[in-house]
C-alpha cells in the first residue's frame, strides 16, 4: 500500500491493509513527538479528510488516511483493531504513556448494524495532533518509516451561506402523531419506552465546511464532546463509554427540559425535572440498561442512586455517571459493542423498541445515535453517542441532515416532545448560522 492511499476493508473481505488474514500483514509505523501547545486545534485542521474529537479545548484532530475498515459491526471492528494494533511499530518521546498519544483510529458506527449503507468505519489518519492533561503531541503514521507525512498548510474555515431548512421524513404534526401512536402502544403494555427521532434538512449556497460547524459547537457547548468523522458533525453530551487506565465510565442522559434563558426560571425547571416522575422513569430505564450491559465486562461497578441535573446552554438533562473497573481484555470498542444500543437511544425492551422505531420514524438514522469517537493501540478510548449532530450528504456537499430524538414513555405528551426535539436541534441550527 502506498502511503496516504485509502484501503477500504469490508466484512466480506476482512483484510489488513489489503493483505488477507492468512498472510503476514505489513508493519505500520507510528512516530509520536511531544510538542509545545499548538493553540486551538480546530484552527489547524485542513478542510479535506480531517477528523475531530475534543472537549474543553483538549482532544485530538487528525487528517489524511492510512487505512480504513468498513465495519460490519462494532464487535468486528474491535477484533480488526486488535489485530492491526499488534502489527504496529511505535516510537514515542513521551516520558510516560498518555491515552490517545500514538497509533489511533477515529470511528463512527451506524445506529442499526444491519444498515450497511450507513458506512460504519474505523479510520487511521496519517497525522494526529493532540492535547490532553496539559501536554501536546504530534503523531505521524505510515507504512514506510522513512516517508512519514508532512504537515499540510492550514486554511481558515468557511461559513455556510444563506442556509434554508425543509422538513425531513415527517413534518412536525406527522411526528406528533407518531409519538401519540408510541404512547398508545406503551399504555397497552407492548413496551416500556421507545426513543423516536426526527430529521430536518438544511441547504446552503456553498459547500458546508465541517470545521466551521465544529468550531461553533466547541465554542458554545464546551461541556460536550465535539466530533467530526466522515461528514458526521456534532457535539454530544452523552458518553457511551470511556476506557482509560482500566477504568470504564458511561454518562447516561435521559429526561430533558428546554431552558428559559432566565437563571431563576432555570433553577425552578431543574428542580421540577429532578422530581418529574415521567423523566425519572425514562432515566431509570436508561441507567439500568447500561449497568446490565457493562456487568459481564467489568467489576466494582458504582451506580449512583439518584441522577444530577446537567446544564447545557439549550437544555437541562437528568444525568448519571456509571463507573466500573474494566476487565483487562475489554477494549473501549468491546465495551461500546456491549452497550449499544442503550435504552437512552433505543428503548425497552430493546428488540420491541427497534421494531417500533422502524415502523414509526420513517427515516434512516444512518450514524445518528450510534457510537462515535476514537480508540488507541492499548484499547483505551472514548465513544460518545452521536447526538446533536448532522450528516453532510455524500452526493451534495451543500446539504446536511440534522437529527434529534426524544425518549417516549407512558406519560409523554406529543406536543411537549416536539418542543423538546426542537430544543435539541438548536445546537446544529446555531452552528449553521441561525
Amino acid at each position: 500500500m502506498i502511503l496516504g492511499t485509502s484501503v477500504a476493508l469490508s466484512e466480506e473481505t476482512p483484510t489488513l491493509s489489503g493483505v488477507p488474514r492468512d498472510l503476514t500483514p505489513p508493519l505500520m509505523y507510528a512516530r509520536t513527538t511531544e510538542i509545545q501547545d499548538p493553540g486551538p486545534l480546530l484552527r489547524i485542521a485542513p478542510r479535506a479528510d480531517s477528523y475531530v474529537w475534543g472537549r474543553h479545548g483538549d482532544g485530538m484532530i487528525g487528517w489524511g488516511e492510512v487505512v480504513r475498515y468498513k465495519a460490519g459491526s462494532i464487535a468486528d471492528a474491535a477484533d480488526w483493531w486488535s489485530e492491526l494494533a499488534a502489527n504496529v511499530v511505535s516510537d514515542s518521546d513521551l516520558d510516560q504513556p498518555l491515552a490517545g498519544a500514538g497509533l489511533l483510529a477515529f470511528g463512527s458506527f451506524a445506529f442499526d448494524p444491519a444498515n450497511t449503507a450507513a458506512q460504519s468505519t474505523l479510520i487511521v489518519p496519517e497525522v494526529i495532533l493532540g492535547r490532553r492533561h496539559g501536554r501536546s503531541w504530534l503523531t505521524r503514521i505510515g507504512i514506510d518509516p522513512d516517508a512519514l507525512p508532512a504537515l499540510p498548510a492550514s486554511e481558515p474555515p468557511i461559513a455556510p451561506q444563506n442556509v434554508t431548512f425543509a422538513d425531513g421524513a415527517l413534518s412536525g404534526p406527522e411526528w406528533e402523531a407518531a409519538v401519540g401512536e408510541a404512547v398508545g402502544r406503551i399504555n397497552h403494555g407492548l413496551l416500556e419506552k421507545v426513543v423516536l427521532a426526527r430529521d430536518l434538512l438544511a441547504f446552503a449556497e456553498n459547500d458546508i465546511d465541517p470545521r466551521w460547524l465544529a468550531t461553533s459547537l466547541a465554542d458554545r457547548y464546551a461541556r460536550c464532546w465535539t466530533y467530526v468523522v466522515d461528514g458526521l458533525i456534532g457535539a454530544t453530551p452523552e458518553m457511551l463509554v470511556r476506557r482509560e487506565d482500566g477504568l470504564a465510565t458511561s454518562r447516561v442522559l435521559a429526561g430533558t427540559i428546554r431552558r428559559t434563558g432566565d437563571r431563576i426560571g432555570d433553577l425552578a425547571l431543574a428542580g421540577s425535572l429532578a422530581q418529574s416522575s415521567k423523566d425519572l422513569e425514562e432515566h431509570e430505564y436508561a441507567v439500568s440498561s447500561v449497568a446490565r450491559a457493562l456487568a459481564p465486562y467489568c467489576s466494582g461497578m458504582n451506580v449512583p442512586d439518584t441522577p444530577y441535573v446537567l446544564e447545557l446552554p439549550n437544555v437541562l438533562h437528568l444525568a448519571t455517571d456509571v463507573t466500573a473497573v474494566a476487565d483487562r481484555g475489554a477494549s473501549s470498542l468491546a465495551l461500546a459493542a456491549a452497550l449499544h444500543p442503550s435504552a437512552a437511544v433505543c428503548g425497552t425492551p430493546t428488540e420491541v423498541a427497534r421494531t417500533t422505531i422502524a415502523e414509526l420514524e420513517h427515516l434512516d438514522r444512518e450514524r445518528y445515535a450510534g457510537p462515535v469517537g476514537w480508540i488507541d493501540a492499548s484499547g483505551d478510548g472514548e465513544w460518545g453517542i452521536a447526538l446533536r449532530c448532522g450528516q453532510i450528504s455524500e452526493t451534495d456537499p451543500q446539504q446536511i441532515r440534522l437529527f434529534a430524538g426524544c425518549g417516549i414513555v407512558a406519560g409523554s405528551d406529543p406536543e411537549a416532545e416536539l418542543a423538546e426535539s426542537n430544543a435539541k436541534l438548536v445546537p446544529m441550527r446555531d452552528a449553521l448560522g441561525l
